[in-house]
Parts: C-alpha cells; structure tokens; sequence
C-alpha cells in the first residue's frame, strides 16, 4: 500500500485582518485535503525553514505578510530553491510574490493596469487628478499606503515608492484560479468596503481580462488572485495580481461550490507533487 502524499500547511491562525478570519480558512481547508487522503501537518511561518524536510510539498496558505518576518521568510525561499523542495504556490511568480516592480512592468507593456510610476521624472506619464496613491515597493495589506494631493508629488523621496492615480471606480472585482484554472468571482459593490464581498457572475470578456495576467505570470502550480477595479466607463484596470498567499474568501461560497474549490485544490497539491491528478 502507497503512502499517503504528505504536505507542510504554511499558515499563522492567530494572524488578524480587518474583517476576516484567515484561520477559519486554512482549518476548512486543511480538513478538506486531509480528507482528500493527504497526510497534513500545519506549522507557523517562523518554523516552515526548519520543517519542510519529510514532506512531499510545503502549501503557503495564509502566513500573513512576509514583511513582518521577512528574513526567516528569505530563509525558506533559499533554502527551498537549494533543495528543490516543491513550494505551492510555486516560487517563480514575479507579481506580488517579488514585490511591486510587476506594476512597473505591465505599465510599460501596455496591459491594461493602474497606471504606475517609481520616478519624479516619470509623473507625467500618470492622468492629472487631484489625489495619488503612494505605495512601498514591498508593501501588502495596505501597509505604508498613503494619499498625496498632486502638489506634494514633489516632496517624496522616490527609490522604494510606487506612485499611481487614486482611481474613482464602480466596483472592486476578485478572480480566484487555481493553476492556471479559473473557479470563481467575488465583487465589493461599495468601493469604500473592500471586503464586503458578494458572489461576481464574470463574463468571458471579464474571464479573457482575468487570464491575460495569469498567462503573463509563470505560475504553474498555485492559488492566484487577480484584483481589479471597473472604471465608470467599463473597463477593467488591474489592481494586484496576487500570487503568494491570497486570501479566497472561502467563507462567502456556496458549500458545494467550496467543496469544489477543496477538490480542484487537492488535485493541483497532486499535480504539483508529480502523481495524477
């Protein structure tokens, strides 16, 4: 009799968000690919480095920003790409996984993205509005996120800042893929209330949107999460392309829908593992 496949579930339960319960998350799904017939073991961020020996897969799930241990996070990278040591989500992202540069990127290729700069010299390439957002390059959860009237522009030190035009919009829209698999939206009808989040029918323009930046990124194995936000003409402009640990939101779907979620979860664990999925 094989053994069971045996995966490090990377998650801090005792992390707090405004208006979410991260841990209930991870407790649902870990249960759920236990009963998938994976062998799971959960273990805090800080320890993951020291643990991912014996197992066929370390899964990061909902550690929280890596800034608040960002060394002992550096830690496990390094040592997982020395070892070969299968990571889910897979390591090569190059969105929100390496920071911010990515905006940077999609700007200059013309995807259809906030519009954004890191330079003084650049601020002309942004529309003229009243107010800009400013970012840390390696920010998350909105830490370090400030609003700048456009005359302040001048007076910010640039180097580790992102700068882009605070945009009015519809709606915040939320595209879940699992590999390279798309399984459902989530909207936020009021703009002021990000994560008042209700169930999102996208359309296939919305879905060819959604996955022009799941093709842009070199994600195989792993949860994404594409934000974006619907401008008062229609469009949709890339907010974050989330693709180390997102949360999903688990709580507001259906429960077969989340249970089906839990299924094409389990058999991306044993693609990524290398058995059939």
């Amino acid at each position: 009799m094989s053994r069971k496949p045996r995966v490090l579930y990377i998650t801090d339960l005792a992390y707090e968000a405004k208006g979410r319960r991260y841990c209930d998350e991870d407790i649902f799904l870990s249960t759920r690919l236990r009963a998938e017939g994976f062998d799971i073991a959960l273990c805090h961020p800080l320890d993951a480095a020291a643990l991912t020996d014996g197992f066929d897969l370390a899964v990061v799930r909902n550690s929280g920003p890596v800034l608040n241990y960002q060394a002992e996070y550096d830690e496990f990278r390094e040592q997982a790409l020395q070892r070969g040591t299968r990571v889910y989500n897979q390591l090569t992202g190059r969105a929100d996984m390496a920071g911010k540069q990515y905006l940077l990127d999609l700007t200059a290729a013309g995807y259809p993205v906030i519009p954004t700069v890191d330079r003084a010299e650049d601020l002309d390439r942004l529309p003229l509005v009243d107010e800009y957002v400013v970012k840390p390059k390696l920010g998350a959860d909105s830490i370090g996120l400030e609003f700048v009237p456009r005359e302040r522009l001048g007076e910010l030190v640039y180097g580790d800042v992102l700068v882009q035009p605070r945009i009015h919009f519809l709606h915040e829209v939320s595209f879940y893929f699992v590999d390279d698999a798309f399984q459902y939206a989530l909207y936020a009808p009021d703009p002021a209330r990000r994560w008042a989040l209700e169930p999102y029918e996208a359309t296939e323009e919305d879905l060819a949107f959604a996955r022009r930046f799941i093709a842009w990124n070199t994600v195989d194995h792993g949860i994404q999460r594409v934000d974006a936000c619907r401008t008062p003409e229609g469009e949709l402009l890339l907010v974050e392309l989330e693709d180390l640990n997102p949360y999903l939101s688990l709580e507001l779907l259906a429960p077969e829908q989340r249970d089906g979620f839990a299924v094409s979860m389990a058999a991306a664990l044993r693609r990524a593992i290398g058995e059939v999925g």
